[in-house]
């Protein structure tokens, strides 16, 4: 006959050995810990450019607070505290250059916003193209003209529309037209030529992500539209725009809170003496007034509320995003 075991003994056999896990944890904490440390080290390098390329030039604003000459060095020059910023809304000639460039800016911003369907439509007709080797010609024709630089587009838009281009002479030469067309040197409709040379540049390189983004649509969607009786326009409609509608919704709020954010490059190398009032943006004006006008302070200061306002439009549009959607974009 065996005895019975004792209570306290059979307890001790049923637990864990609590020191072999134990042990095997603190086994385990080091090797989790070298793994957490590479993988940090592995996005040192864009923390460092995020710093020296974001953060290190905010030191530049000071330069706001001078009337800064590069002859003296900002050790030289005479400390102005907020006059700058003042001069911005005293002066009636400053106060109508900058209402005229948010104009110029916004209306360019808003019609670049306006225009930011057509990547996604695009990306959608291009996805139901059968044809595999002409589905890859579009998309690398349409996708180059991003990678040229806004100065060889110029030197396209020169060849083509001057008044001794080749669109000028094709027309006077079937007799449409006796004198040129000054496609170029001439104020009107600059917004939207601006956004069409915009459009023709991005549009196939802004398709890249929503082509990626139906990639991932599950595919027995499209199945079972079929087995319905749905056609290609039908599952377009009804499957792929819907299932792109977050990756818009995304883009679009960014790109309303960078509304203030044209860039220069577009507008500097178009200017001329004749569009000059409506196609200045606040980039382009900020250069201006900095190296065309050797004004550096006050390039800053408009430089610097810019800034401002783009931070708190990003913050208002995150706020709205999770509010509408339930989800935030930082």
């Amino acid at each position: 006959m065996v005895a019975p075991m004792n209570t306290e003994a059979a307890t001790a056999a049923k637990a864990p050995d609590r020191r072999d896990d134990g042990s095997r944890g603190r086994g385990r904490l080091p090797s989790q810990r070298r793994e957490g440390f590479v993988l940090f080290l592995s996005i040192v390098p864009l923390l460092v450019l995020v710093f020296l390329f974001s953060y290190f030039p905010l030191y530049g604003w000071i330069y706001s607070l001078f009337d800064y000459r590069p002859a003296r060095g900002l050790s030289g020059s005479e400390f102005v505290g907020l006059q700058w910023f003042t001069m911005l809304v005293s002066s009636p000639t400053q106060v109508d250059q900058i209402v005229q460039v948010m104009l110029n800016t916004l209306a360019m911003s808003f019609l670049g916003i306006a225009a930011s369907v057509l990547p996604l439509a695009f990306a959608v007709f291009l996805n139901e193209i059968r044809a595999t080797w002409f589905k890859n010609l579009i998309q690398t024709l349409t996708t180059l003209p991003n990678f040229i630089s806004w100065v060889l587009v110029y030197m396209i838009a020169f060849s083509m529309f001057s008044t001794t281009g080749m669109v000028n002479g094709l027309l006077e030469s079937i007799g449409l037209i006796s004198e040129p067309l000054k496609f170029l040197d001439s104020d009107e409709h600059v917004w939207l030529k601006m956004a069409l040379w915009g459009v023709w540049k991005t549009l196939g390189w802004g398709a890249i992500l929503y082509l990626a983004a139906i990639a991932g649509i599950d595919q027995s969607l499209y199945e079972s539209a079929k087995v319905d009786g749905a056609g290609r326009f039908s599952t377009m409609w009804h499957i792929t725009v819907p299932q792109l509608m977050p990756t818009y919704f995304v883009l679009l709020m960014l790109a309303i809170a960078n509304i203030l954010n044209n860039g220069m490059e577009q507008y500097y190398v178009f200017q001329n003496a004749f569009n000059k009032d409506t196609i200045q943006v606040l980039d382009l004006y900020v250069y201006n007034i900095g190296m065309t006008g050797n004004n550096l302070s006050l390039a800053t200061a408009i430089s610097m509320l810019k800034s401002v306002i783009s931070v708190v439009l990003l913050l208002s549009v995150n706020a709205l995003s999770k509010r509408v959607r339930g989800t935030s974009l930082i």
